[in-house]
């Protein structure tokens, strides 16, 4: 009798019953980061395994199951700069939003940083003392609008920049697929010439360096957005807000 009741009791108690409920109120702590990431065509050359944007979005899925209290937000470019996901700390939503994102998000070519720098300074919340942050990740070429008044803007709202290029300075074609995933051969000029699409280096360095941030050259089995993350670690969280939470009280200890 006494053996089943100690294993009743231990039942029970690995159980964890709960009963009665109390409100607490939870800080809520962090950093702001925008994402910024390049969804033009060039984006889909393969000098990164399995493609320059898969690779971003693997790094960025990545960087999503590592936060904890910090606010992320996702502004994908090509021709123009839209907002995928606003700031939040729903990593399960934002990786769904995540996932959808492709080339073909949006229809008009081009490389617009500037414009997707702008947008994200323009879309932070400056009543909130949270540290402001930008990640650009992109190949860097055929820049579009005034990139020196995108930096300047930053700086003047104190919002650092890093910078992540995707690809090589040597180039690499940019594959053509149809509708069964068949390569169909490569992207040509109007001469009929393959088009090389080739990491502009020197500018995300300007940009990474003019805002206090630093510029990373993506390689095979790096993740870049790791080593942010580490120096975002290092700065010192602020409270943005708080949120009340129901929590219920244990009662396993009566077992």
């Amino acid at each position: 009798f006494l053996v089943l009741l100690v294993v009743t009791l231990l039942t029970l108690g690995l159980a964890n019953p709960q009963v009665g409920s109390r409100i607490e109120e939870v800080k809520q702590k962090g950093i702001e980061i925008y994402i910024l990431l390049d969804i033009s065509q060039s984006m889909t050359a393969e000098d990164l395994a399995p493609n320059r944007l898969e690779k971003a979005k693997n790094e960025i899925a990545a960087l999503l199951r590592k936060l904890k209290g910090d606010r992320i937000g996702l502004i994908i470019f090509a021709g123009d700069a839209y907002i995928q996901f606003p700031l939040t700390t729903d990593y399960s939503a934002a990786g769904l939003f995540l996932s959808a994102v492709d080339v073909n998000s949006i229809p008009k070519p081009g490389t617009a940083v500037a414009s997707a720098i702008n947008l994200a300074v323009e879309s932070f919340d400056y009543e909130s003392p949270s540290r402001k942050t930008i990640v650009v990740i992109t190949d860097g070429e055929d820049h579009e609008g005034d990139l020196d008044q995108a930096i300047s803007q930053a700086e003047e709202k104190n919002v650092t920049i890093y910078t992540i290029g995707m690809g090589s300075p040597d180039g690499a074609p940019i594959p053509l697929y149809d509708a069964s995933k068949r390569r169909m051969g490569f992207k040509q000029d109007g001469s009929g010439n393959t088009v090389i699409t080739k990491l502009d280096e020197a500018t995300l360095q300007k940009i990474a360096s003019s805002t206090g941030g630093n510029y990373y050259l993506s390689s095979p089995g790096r993740n870049n957005l790791d080593e942010i993350h580490e120096d975002l670690e290092k700065i010192e969280k602020s409270e943005y807000g708080s949120q009340m939470i129901t929590d219920y009280d244990d009662k396993y200890y009566w077992m």
